[in-house]
């Protein structure tokens, strides 16, 4: 083949590759043709063992010693190696090695640098950018760019062209020794918007990005550095957490992988830095990645150990070597596999072609030289520092505000400001800045005069607790009683590690800030946050165990008070009030033991109330805010609904598709024309229910029958109108288990467990129910099909794909399945008092039989929350799509589900609507308008939000308690109605 025809096909490549990947640094090529020409130029000049060298990017010590720059010029010299890596030192002694190695290179050195957190990670002289996980709470994509912009001009400045950031692990396992706060977060979709946002800084600037470390060193408890880690997951928990930030990455045109040393079953069988099952298969062959493939440092004890180990790594589809142990070593072993066959020279010319092209790219072809001048000065300026400060600033988070008393009521006198640290004095800048706007006084914790400060705490109206130290446990029980008798403010300056060690006080305490750290440009921000200044909008990147989940964070902005009156949005606050009576009335009828009502205009919650107790036991728990509600059928539109509109935005289902194209179990049967939007209507001739416990019961073991039309000994639960069913029977031991095992993993109640395969019988009597005719008929059955099509075309359980796409983004962390798995039982409202399925008080799990026997997530129910969390899907969905800075939907999707309404029913796309027609019929009040979207729930919930007026009203309430069929006295009083009806009259005109 001639050198011509090879120089032309590499040309084709070049341009391929630049229109294949608009952002990225190939896109810095602007004249393919000098670039081929350079290329080729290079590679013409190079004997086989320099183009193996050009692979390799070899560690040195930034030190001018002799022995230092021997090795430098024998690696340079003899090895022809690609790029450099220095280790931790100083800038000028770096900067002189840099000049002085790229003066002796014959081909341009890639200069590279692992600096996750700027050039301090590596370089003693400069002050560090906040750590990932701090980073991972800012909310803006753009100040996340601009600081891989900053990175990479700081880079460029002491010619550094590959930077081996950022880490895209996700960070989901607290044990992890190694990678930590260096991930963004733990959820996998944030960790790859602000991978891509800051990568893009990088490649925008000039730098390359290296994301490491693929497939994900998140989720391990052995640092690569000493072991190998193993990672046990299936390709389906892969997907979804592991690889996705590398996926979208990927997509986003990032130029850089690097392959971690990892073991990864699933994946192949070797680590996945030498293992052309991950790297030529998933990341290359699967991914499509096209850019370069750096292996870690394959010193690390993680791999070093094996033989042959460059080697290995280029025929796994590594493009570059970092950090081997022994240079002459590996650069011969390579050299012995082309003699053997295992490794081929045109391999090995492929690879040298790319990392030129790369290097010309990078605009090391002209070989700059730094200029060492008031180098300094150019690194670190006064838009560095300003930088440093945004970013301190964005990731400050509000994390609890519970009786809304941020920004502070500046009317009030007496306030304290306790500043637990061991140095502070009065000139700290947050005490400093607050006193400006606050009367206040202050003083310093001291543990050997606690009951002095105790005293002092008490006559203040009002105190704010700063946390400087790691530790606060001396304080804790202090800081306890005071937040038992007034407003306690917590500000902390330090870590959020900190408040795991004190969860008692977090949930004693009325509001807390997370700042991270006590800079003074911070303090002084989180004191100008809190009287109303400015704002605040950060969200958890990870969690803090047993307090608060990641994606916790409440938006505080001085445009957006948080105290307001109904008059201040045109309602008048005493017809308001008659809700209060009607609540009152529902309780002593016995319609319901307590309940939440909601009521947001514009966003903002004008009525927001609570009544009664858990149970009509007047020593129960009282309703507060934050106690969660099984939202039985109103978890269609806040959970299934939602899946189903985000699949519809981004053109992976149609309205008109038939099910059976996402579900095939129904291919072959009368159901598999039946199409997604008849689904959605109930219109699709399915029943209205199946009773599939009757396949977990021995009917055999019930005295009497299952089931008697009247009430006797054996049969003391009504299930419906004139039918009772027996509590005196026993469960197929085939699907039900007293205990969990591996066969049984899925908890349906207290000790009771059912095998997954459960799912499949469910589907095979969906497949073989009997089909009506297509008029309008309301059933679960719909959105238990939707659920699957969901699930089939994510590739992830619908309950972790809403969580991922919705929930967590959005803030809401009390809006789950299976809430026990986060929350004590006695923050979620007991929904019956006697289950005929399960048996005892239902509390955490969900009442809808079918639900639970699928292990309490389905798509007609299961899904439990708070009012606010509710409103606020509800809100985001009639702001078409926005909820805070983000879009989650489009406008044209959110439009098109809150508008479409069937022929037949007044049902809209999965949304319920009032019964324009006939007003005693609706579920709304007649005075709502008809864009009224909404969903009622059978434990006693409902949600309707109004386009035409901005309103969201939710009510909550556990009115099947203490048995779920009884007189249903909420409807028979007309109690959600009614009270919407408040609602409505309370608009002025």
């Amino acid at each position: 083949m001639n050198r011509r025809f090879i120089c032309s096909i590499w040309l084709l490549c070049i341009g391929m590759a630049l229109s294949a990947q608009t952002t990225g640094i190939l896109s810095h090529i602007k004249d393919t043709v000098a670039c081929n020409k350079w290329v080729e130029e290079q590679l013409a000049g190079m004997t086989l063992k320099q183009k193996i060298g050009q692979l390799f990017i070899h560690t040195v010590a930034p030190v001018t010693t002799q022995k230092n720059k021997e090795n430098i010029a024998q690696a340079v010299k003899e090895y022809a190696v690609g790029g450099l890596l220095f280790s931790g030192g100083t800038l000028d002694k770096q900067v002189q090695l840099t000049n002085w190695a790229q003066q002796m290179a014959k081909v341009p050195l890639m200069i590279t640098f692992d600096g996750e957190w700027g050039l301090a990670m590596r370089l003693k002289e400069f002050p560090a950018f906040p750590r990932n996980r701090v980073l991972g709470c800012i909310q803006s994509d753009t100040l996340l760019y601009r600081y891989g912009r900053e990175v990479a001009r700081q880079l460029r400045e002491i010619g550094v062209c590959v930077n081996f950031a950022p880490v895209a692990d996700v960070d989901n396992n607290p044990k992890n020794p190694v990678i930590n706060t260096r991930s963004f977060g733990s959820n996998p979709r944030e960790v790859a918007r602000k991978v891509i946002a800051y990568s893009r800084g990088l490649e925008d600037g000039g730098v390359m990005a290296v994301c490491k470390h693929f497939p994900g060193h998140g989720d391990t408890e052995v640092d690569s550095h000493h072991a190998l880690p193993v990672l046990n997951f299936d390709r389906a928990r892969l997907d979804s957490v592991e690889l996705l930030p590398f996926r979208q990455a990927i997509n986003a045109g990032i130029s850089g992988m690097m392959a971690g040393h990892l073991n990864v079953p699933a994946l192949g069988k070797k680590p996945a830095s030498v293992s052309p099952d991950i790297v030529r298969g998933v990341l290359q062959g699967e991914l499509k990645f096209s850019g370069l493939t750096f292996t870690d440092a394959l010193a690390m004890k993680g791999i070093s150990g094996s033989t042959d180990l460059c080697a290995q790594a280029l025929i796994a589809g590594n493009d570059m070597l970092l950090a081997t142990r022994n240079l002459k070593r590996e650069l011969d072993g390579v050299l012995a596999a082309i003699r053997s066959g295992k490794l081929s020279e045109e391999t090995i010319n492929q690879k040298c072609r790319k990392v030129l092209t790369y290097k010309y790219a990078l605009g090391m072809n002209t070989r700059p030289e730094i200029r060492t001048e008031g180098l300094k000065q150019r690194i670190y300026t006064d838009n560095t520092e300003k930088l440093m400060k945004d970013l301190d600033k964005a990731a400050v988070t509000l994390l609890k505000d519970s009786d809304y008393v941020l920004p502070l009521d500046l009317s009030l006198s007496g306030t304290v400001l306790l500043s637990v640290s061991s140095s502070l004095t009065k000139s700290a800048p947050f005490y400093q800045r607050l006193r400006e706007t606050v009367d206040l006084s202050w003083m310093r914790a001291n543990t050997d005069s606690l009951s002095v400060i105790r005293q002092k705490l008490r006559a203040a109206q009002r105190v704010i607790v700063a946390l400087y130290e790691k530790d606060c446990t001396p304080y804790a029980r202090l800081i306890k009683e005071i937040a038992g008798e007034k407003d306690v403010v917590f500000i902390c300056f330090t870590s959020q590690k900190s408040l795991e060690k004190i969860p008692s006080v977090m949930e004693k305490v009325t509001a807390v800030v997370l700042a991270h750290t006590d800079t003074p440009s911070v303090q002084r921000y989180v004191a100008d946050a809190i009287t109303g200044k400015t704002c605040i909008d950060g969200r958890l990147s990870v969690g803090v165990s047993g307090l608060w989940t990641a994606g916790t964070g409440i938006v505080l902005d001085p445009d957006r008070p948080r105290r307001f009156k109904p008059e201040d949005f045109g309602l008048d606050s005493r017809v308001l009030s008659s809700i209060d009576s009607i609540a009152q009335e529902g309780i002593r009828a016995g319609a319901f033991p307590g309940c939440h009502v909601l009521i947001q205009k514009e966003g903002y919650p004008v009525y927001n109330k609570c009544f009664g107790h858990f149970t009509y036991d007047e020593a129960s728990s009282p309703v507060t805010e934050n106690d969660l509600y099984d939202l039985a059928s109103l978890s269609k539109a806040t959970g299934t609904l939602l899946a189903v509109m985000k699949l519809y935005d981004e053109g992976r289902l149609g309205l008109t598709d038939k099910i059976s194209r996402y579900v095939p179990q129904l291919a072959g049967t009368d159901k598999q024309n039946i199409t997604v939007q008849e689904l959605l209507y109930h219109e699709s001739g399915l029943p209205s229910y199946l009773p599939f416990y009757m396949e977990v019961i021995d009917k055999e073991s019930c005295k009497g029958g299952l089931y008697s039309k009247r009430k006797d000994e054996s049969h003391q639960i009504q299930i419906a109108p004139s039918l009772y069913i027996s509590t005196d029977y026993k469960y197929k031991p085939e699907w039900i288990s007293r205990t969990y095992s591996a066969d049984y993993p899925l908890q349906i109640a207290d000790s009771l467990f059912i095998k997954k395969e459960f799912r499949d019988l469910v589907l095979k009597e969906l497949a073989d129910a009997p089909l009506k005719n297509r008029s309008y008929r309301y059933s679960c059955l719909n959105f238990m099909l939707l659920k699957e099509m969901v699930e089939n075309i994510s590739g992830m359980p619908m309950d972790s794909y809403l969580d991922s796409v919705f929930y967590k983004p959005m803030g809401l962390t009390h809006t789950l399945y299976n809430p026990l798995n986060r929350f004590k039982k006695e923050k979620i409202v007991p929904s019956v008092a006697e289950d005929f399925l399960r048996g005892g008080v239902l509390q955490g799990y969900v009442h809808d039989e079918a639900t639970a026997l699928l292990g309490g997530v389905s798509g007609n129910a299961g899904l439990f929350s708070t009012a606010r969390e509710v409103a606020a899907i509800f809100q985001m969905i009639m702001d078409r799509g926005i909820y805070g800075d983000r879009r989650y939907l489009s406008r044209n999707t959110c439009d098109l589900f809150m508008t479409m309404k069937s022929k037949n029913s007044r049902r809209g796309l999965g949304f319920d609507k009032p019964d324009m027609k006939d007003t005693e019929a609706s579920p709304c009040a007649a005075e709502a308008p008809a864009t009224v979207f909404g969903h009622t729930g059978f434990t006693g919930t409902c949600a309707w939000a109004d386009p035409d007026n901005n309103l969201v009203f939710v009510f909550l309430s556990n009115r099947i308690y203490p048995e779920a069929f009884g007189r249903n006295l909420l409807m028979k009083l007309n109690i959600r109605p009614r009270m919407q009806q408040a609602m409505y009259q309370s608009l002025k005109k």
